[in-house]
């Protein structure tokens, strides 16, 4: 019998477990590794979603035990099964696993995606931060005009209890503190409720594709980071982000997304160089030539007006953009810069556990990712927050910080949606809603 390691983050690893492997006669999986978010490893993926095979569950390491467990277990294969990561950085982990001897796999969308007897819209992104969220927004809302029932399947992210969290459905806000959720995914469920929709997560997506379809007309895959879809989809989109076009074909799993999309949305169109849109454009036609390319605008509105010129703020932005995603600026850090504030350097703050992990990206120089990860990490995030000598907290994370943390001076919050200028996108969504009113 193979032994198998899949190297995952808390997201797709038990995804590819779940379909590929849990009722698998060949392959024995001994063990995860975790890597990218804080606090995953040092637990075990639970006998109750494991399977029978798997009486006693599946222990879960840190990633830089890597080398040990290979030859601790006696393995014969390792399955990476994590996204947005250079394609360099996957080579150079293929090549330590093939070193040791080891065979080295990507298990591809035939093997994992699971098909819906409803119709699928997939929002996919190039990386981290391409403007996935608000594209997914969009989409959601159009489609909810034209008189379908819309639900919102989100890529994982189980850092908590995974058997709570095997099938979990947001309606509410309140919702939101019942599944104890962190601040990232606070982050991406949040907008979705508050503009009317029910969102669907969790561990096993089997179970919630079942409960999603029963429920809905329509369904969108909402990706995470820029992983390919573990639905498959009916309408193939990708977000390309122009300032970091030079991604669009090095990092893993951008470039699937990149390649199989039906529409290609460059966004940020409105604040990107004029030379950076049309390199991403250049690029996306060299390895895609049958899908339609369609500019967006990405629009901030804050939720004040206040005179910051000269005033002392802090900058907080989405966690994920700005840590693992190499963004080193968003909605927040633009708009302070727009309004001529003196943006502080918060690095001195850092303590803790944010400050371990902001040491692991040099490019953050002027702003705060919003980590909450852990509840320790969500109180060392508000004490940081108001340590800082500013005037005002400019935050563009998605959740409002001031409904989790109790801050000592004013946040102004920067919301962000599309644009579709040309309606191009649009008409894109109403001729597929016309060959899926035929198909069902």
């Amino acid at each position: 019998m193979r032994r198998a390691i899949i190297m995952g983050a808390a997201g797709r690893d038990f995804h590819n477990f779940n379909v590929f492997f849990r009722n698998n006669p060949n392959i024995k999986v001994v063990a995860f590794t975790a890597t990218q978010i804080p606090f995953i490893e040092k637990r075990r993926y639970p006998p109750e979603l494991a399977g029978p095979q798997y009486p006693e569950g599946i222990p879960i390491y840190p990633e830089g035990m890597l080398p040990q467990l290979i030859k601790e277990y006696n393995v014969t294969d390792v399955y990476f099964s994590y996204s947005d990561v250079s394609h360099t950085y996957v080579m150079n982990r293929a090549s330590l696993v093939q070193s040791m001897g080891v065979s080295f796999h990507l298990l591809g969308p035939n093997d994992t995606m699971i098909k819906s007897k409803k119709p699928v819209v997939a929002i996919t992104a190039m990386r981290t931060g391409a403007g996935k969220s608000p594209t997914t927004r969009y989409v959601s809302k159009t489609l909810k005009s034209m008189g379908f029932k819309v639900g919102i399947i989100r890529h994982p992210m189980p850092y908590g209890d995974l058997v709570k969290q095997k099938v979990q459905k947001f309606t509410t806000l309140e919702d939101l503190d019942r599944y104890e959720v962190t601040i990232e995914e606070r982050e991406d469920y949040e907008p979705h409720i508050i503009n009317g929709f029910t969102v669907y997560s969790g561990v096993d997506y089997e179970e919630i594709l079942h409960l999603a379809e029963a429920e809905n007309d329509i369904l969108i895959w909402d990706g995470g980071n820029n992983d390919y879809p573990f639905i498959r989809p009916d309408l193939y989109i990708c977000v390309v982000d122009p300032y970091r076009w030079e991604h669009i074909d090095t990092y893993y799993p951008g470039e699937t997304n990149v390649r199989a999309a039906d529409i290609v949305v460059i966004s940020k169109v409105n604040t990107a160089p004029r030379e950076l849109v049309e390199k991403a454009e250049k690029k996306v036609r060299e390895i895609n030539e049958k899908a339609r390319i369609i500019p967006i605008s990405i629009k901030y509105f804050p939720d004040r007006d206040v005179d910051l010129q000269h005033k002392k703020v802090a900058i907080v932005e989405d966690g994920p953009t700005v840590t693992h995603g190499e963004m080193g600026f968003g909605a927040a850090y633009l708009y302070a810069k727009e309004k001529g504030a003196d943006i502080i350097n918060p690095r001195p703050y850092f303590k803790g556990t944010i400050k371990d992990t902001v040491s692991k990206y040099p490019h953050l120089k002027e702003v705060i990712p919003a980590l909450g990860y852990s509840k320790k990490q969500i109180q060392e995030l508000e004490e940081l927050l108001n340590e800082l000598d500013a005037d005002y907290i400019i935050s563009a994370t998605p959740t409002r910080l001031a409904n989790i943390l109790d801050i000592n001076k004013p946040i102004i919050q920067i919301t962000y949606e599309v644009e579709d200028f040309t309606g191009e996108l649009k008409e894109e969504l109403i001729k597929f809603t016309k060959k899926i009113n035929i198909l069902t």
